[in-house]
């Protein structure tokens, strides 16, 4: 049975952030992530866990500056000690908050680069960092996200994650495969398990095309999960995904699993 975590940047965004550890226990949850903890302080996030009894399996490595279009600068030319400067920030609340993964954002390339250049980027600052990743018991994350929600994100297809993981050539590299991005982008979604299923570290779900409640859309999760769990898949399953409504009474879809 797949582990769930909820994502709570998405989820239970009815109460205040530090609210929704508990919120998400309650609702049957015993993992949950996030995308950027960065405007708390590290030790509220830590007591909000540890009140709740949740693990924290996943969360972002600082973006640069979202308000200007920022959406990563791990793939960005010219801003590696930004790059590395946030790595350690993020290095320092995955230790206070026990924390075994980081998802590395790639970024948004300028039209005048090739894609190529950008990649080459990303593979620096990650063969620079994995070794003080993995003296921290931190896996490093490559996810493929959709042009459609983020145009021009560099790492857009699993096969380009894979590749840059396969050049870095790091012991804590794994793929966050996020099947929404996939069926968006490519599709061939059990296919894409099968294959990938020995470096994939983290899942995560939502409803294609709206990215609501996985229970909508074009995705029989049923299936999927079923395939998991046939191929032997333990990591956690997060998730990412818009409420229709109020997260709780979208979350009927999870009952049956939790039974």
């Amino acid at each position: 049975m797949p582990r769930f975590a909820a994502n709570l940047s998405m989820l239970f965004t009815e109460v205040p952030f530090l609210e929704r550890f508990a919120a998400a226990r309650d609702a049957g949850f015993k993992g949950v992530e996030f995308q950027f903890p960065y405007e708390f302080l590290k030790e509220d996030i830590a007591k909000a866990r540890e009140d709740a009894g949740v693990d924290i399996v996943l969360f972002n490595t600082p973006a640069g500056d979202w308000s200007r279009g920022d959406r990563g600068i791990g793939a960005l030319p010219g801003r590696e000690a930004e790059f590395e400067r946030g790595f350690r920030t993020a290095m320092d609340y995955a230790a206070a908050l026990d924390c075994p993964r980081l998802h590395v954002m790639a970024g948004i390339a300028p039209v005048t680069l090739d894609e190529r250049v950008h990649h080459s980027a990303l593979e620096g600052n990650l063969r620079r960092i994995a070794p003080h990743a993995e003296r921290g018991g931190v896996t490093l994350m490559v996810e493929p996200i959709n042009t459609r929600d983020m145009p021009g994100y560099v790492v857009n297809r699993t096969e380009q994650a894979i590749r840059i993981m396969d050049n870095v050539q790091a012991n804590n590299l794994a793929l966050q495969l996020d099947i929404y991005h996939r069926q968006i982008m490519q599709g061939d979604l059990m296919a894409t398990i099968e294959r990938h299923i020995g470096v994939i570290g983290h899942i995560q779900i939502a409803g294609v095309p709206g990215r609501n409640e996985p229970d909508t859309g074009e995705v029989n999760y049923h299936a999927l999960f079923d395939r998991l769990d046939r191929l032997g898949y333990d990591g956690w399953v997060g998730c990412e995904y818009l409420p229709r409504d109020d997260t709780w009474s979208g979350l009927d879809w999870m009952k049956s699993y939790l039974k």
